[in-house]
């Protein structure tokens, strides 16, 4: 059964991908509709999205202590006593992120089939996305790091093709490029940890470290291997931070808006970017060893999740400020993780996946309504316009504002709470970095929804195409996500947690402090609802009045043009590390490669040349000529041995 979850959007990526190569790329013109290709991608992982259910359902009636199923495929290396096979794992964390994955992942290929309609070539474009979705798949049921590292590099293989999907387009092209070229920095902290992992426990499978670090590590006691240990977590968290858009590796998420935005939807909301809090989930063993790490990935998502924020309260591209709010969310995860609630992060990747998912395609609604305009300034007065997708819009944003009783609110709050309650120094400091982060979510969520929905409307229509509302394809998922962004949430009600008692036999997670009583969850709880409340409402107040709005940011305009120009990071980045990569490369391959190594070679083939030719004038077919040669040949050995023998 495990296998067959990966396996159906597989197939459907050969279907669509043989139907493109042979019906289309040979003729020139197109040859499958959205609707058929569409349907054929769908059915594919609506497949996959049962038999994730029937997992469940089977591990469900499981006793606690069995909830493991396994399957291997084959064997993939065999070298001596090392036996590296390929197989799938399935306990209570891979259920959860199966059913997100390809629940969520099935609302957006249905969504997808009307958002592409128009397109020239559909088939490929739902090739390359059941190929992602088997490859995010793999990620999660491998049993073992090699066979989770083989989807981790398969998901940014895809995101290559799906964000440059319109390669045509030189921008377009680059964000794909970057999104590899960034990943791969972060990859290779991933094989350094795997590499270390063998070296020194032999084994790569997560049943078997597991166990091992159980027995080896009795209380905690690491001893000698904390450098180790913390070494391994580190570089792990490096992967992680290029794969979920972590400082200093981000940069590559708002990029990836170039794609269309049902990428944007999936790698931004179930998939991709969440694989780093799979991974740091699934090692959570290693990482309660190792304080220090631990330390490092809460303060990295604490300041990830402020950084990104203050950059989303200046951004006019309306899938832009939903980028930079995916990064800040993500380093909310990243700082339930840091600082030992796993169990928080992995509750807030599933309402993330919710309201995000929710907000990128309603976005996309709205660009499909505005004939492919993203400038929020050009928007205002959709909610008459775009009844359907102002609804659901307005569901997502209080529930990613943290309204209660809304998905967004349980687990932002709970994860203030771990904050608050964590045995690492600074932990309140790591709940005010979290709180003041909150606030400004709030404050730029409101501000997106008042430019696009509210107001009169500032952009220019055509009579010949007005704006319109979506077609039911689009908006019935969005109503779906929109009663998950709604009730999502109570799966995670605080000291009644369905999740956390499901996900509590398959996670370590660190001790709180036990000065902290549980009640204070509930003080800390009205306070973050006011906050929101009271930021949601002076973004109202603010851009309510367009000329308020303009005359603050006059009166802050070198403020405005820093978060505007998302701090030059993308700059020094450009100045620091590309343009003296660029020149030494340039360097290399003109003066060593061509002026050295090249003459080198050439020249070894010029005096072949010449011995050849000079070779060649002995051939003269004349006898007495081969017989002169060969006496003096003989001659010169004669003496050779009788000087040798002297």
């Amino acid at each position: 059964m495990l296998a067959w979850i990966p396996l159906f959007p597989l197939l459907g990526f050969l279907v669509n991908g043989f139907a493109y190569l042979f019906l289309q790329a040979s003729s020139g013109r197109k040859a499958l509709s959205a609707r058929l290709s569409g349907g054929i991608a769908t059915t594919a992982i609506f497949a996959s999205f049962i038999t994730a259910l029937m997992l469940f359902a089977n591990l469900l009636h499981l006793p606690v202590e069995e909830r493991v199923i396994g399957q291997t495929i084959l064997d993939w290396i065999s070298i001596g006593t090392m036996r590296l096979p390929v197989g799938f794992s399935a306990d209570e964390l891979t259920a959860v992120f199966c059913l997100v994955i390809t629940g969520v992942g099935t609302l957006i290929h249905i969504y997808s089939i009307g958002y592409m309609d128009h397109d020239e070539s559909p088939a490929k474009f739902f090739a390359y996305l059941n190929l992602f979705c088997f490859a995010m798949l793999v990620l999660v049921l491998g049993a073992s790091i090699p066979v989770t590292f083989f989807g981790w590099e398969g998901v940014g293989l895809c995101s290559y093709l799906l964000i440059g999907y319109w390669y045509q387009d030189g921008e377009k092209a680059s964000a794909g490029k970057k999104a590899f070229i960034v990943n791969r920095v972060g990859d290779f902290g991933v094989l350094l940890a795997v590499f270390m992992l063998f070296q020194h426990f032999g084994t790569l499978d997560y049943a078997e470290l597991k166990m091992l670090f159980a027995s080896k590590y009795i209380n905690g006691d690491v001893g000698a291997d904390s450098w180790l240990l913390t070494g391994i977590g580190l570089l792990l968290f490096l992967g992680c931070t290029g794969k979920s858009a972590q400082i200093p590796l981000y940069v590559w998420l708002p990029d990836a808006m170039a794609g269309p935005t049902p990428v944007s939807a999936l790698i931004h909301a179930a998939t991709m970017v969440t694989s780093g809090i799979y991974l740091m989930t699934r090692m959570s063993f290693l990482y309660v060893l190792t304080p220090d790490a631990l330390t490092v990935v809460a303060w990295v998502g604490a300041l990830t999740a402020f950084w990104a924020a203050t950059i989303a309260i200046a951004q006019y591209d309306i899938k832009k400020v939903l980028a930079y709010s995916t990064v800040s969310q993500l380093g909310y995860m990243f700082l339930a993780c840091g600082v030992g609630a796993f169990g928080a992060g992995v509750f807030h990747v599933m309402t993330h996946a919710f309201f995000k998912a929710l907000l990128f395609l309603a976005a996309g609604s709205v660009i499909h309504g505005m004939h492919e305009e993203q400038d929020i300034r050009h928007m205002g007065g959709l909610r008459s316009k775009m009844p359907r997708t102002f609804m659901v819009f307005l569901v997502g944003w209080v529930a990613i504002s943290g309204v209660p009783p809304f998905a967004g609110f349980f687990s932002k709050d709970e994860i203030l709470w771990v904050a608050m309650s964590s045995n690492l120094g600074g932990s309140f400091w790591l709940w005010l970095v979290g709180a003041v982060t909150a606030v400004m979510t709030a404050f730029y969520m409101t501000r997106l929804f008042v430019l696009t929905f509210l107001g009169t409307f500032r952009g220019h229509e055509d009579p010949k195409h007005p704006v319109h509302e979506s077609p039911s394809v689009m908006t019935v998922p969005l109503m779906v996500l929109a009663a998950l962004s709604a009730l999502g949430g109570f799966l995670g009600f605080p000291h009644h947690s369905v999740l956390h008692h499901w996900l509590e036999p398959v996670m370590s997670e660190a001790g709180m402090r036990t000065d902290i009583s549980e009640s204070l969850e509930f003080v800390l709880m009205p306070i973050s609802v006011i906050l929101a409340l009271g930021s949601m409402y002076s973004a109202f107040w603010l851009y309510k009045d367009l000329a308020r709005a303009e005359r603050l940011k006059e009166r802050f305009s070198g403020l405005f043009k820093v978060l505007s120009n998302k701090w030059y990071v993308d700059e020094l980045y450009e100045a620091v590390i590309v343009r003296p990569i660029y020149l030494i490369s340039r360097t290399l391959w003109k003066w060593v490669d061509i002026q050295i190594i090249d003459r080198v070679v050439l020249g070894f083939g010029g005096v072949s040349r010449w011995t050849g030719s000079v070779l060649r004038a002995t051939q003269t077919g004349s006898l007495q000529v081969y017989t002169m040669l060969f006496l003096v040949g003989l001659i010169i050995t004669i003496g050779w041995m009788i000087y040798g023998l002297a």
